[in-house]
């Protein structure tokens, strides 16, 4: 009688030693894991929406115009006839958006 008591105290309290672990992964699901990946989400979106014309700005702080889209890479005339192809997932937004939403 008293060992089942004793078994049933310890399972509890291994239980209650787990919980404050559990809560921690909770919290970083919705406020580290969550937001990422709803923000890699969005990107991946916008760079399926940009078309030629699009003013883009790279992840290198590279300014220009797309001027042609591949399967994989854009085609952007950088000033001066000069032209580079960049990879979609080199794109950092879209700088006609952006002085779109200063001009406001």
């Amino acid at each position: 009688m008293i060992a089942t008591i004793l078994l049933q105290a310890a399972g509890g309290s291994n239980l209650m030693s787990f919980l404050p672990m559990v809560l921690i992964i909770v919290v970083f699901y919705f406020f580290m894991i969550r937001p990422q990946m709803k923000k890699q989400k969005d990107h991946k979106k916008y760079i399926e929406e940009l078309n030629v014309n699009s003013k883009v700005v790279t992840t290198a702080g590279i300014h220009g115009r797309i001027v042609e889209v591949g399967d994989t890479t854009f085609l952007v005339d950088v000033g001066s006839g000069v032209r580079m192809k960049f990879d979609k997932s080199a794109i950092a937004l879209d700088a006609s958006k952006a002085a779109n939403a200063e001009a406001k």
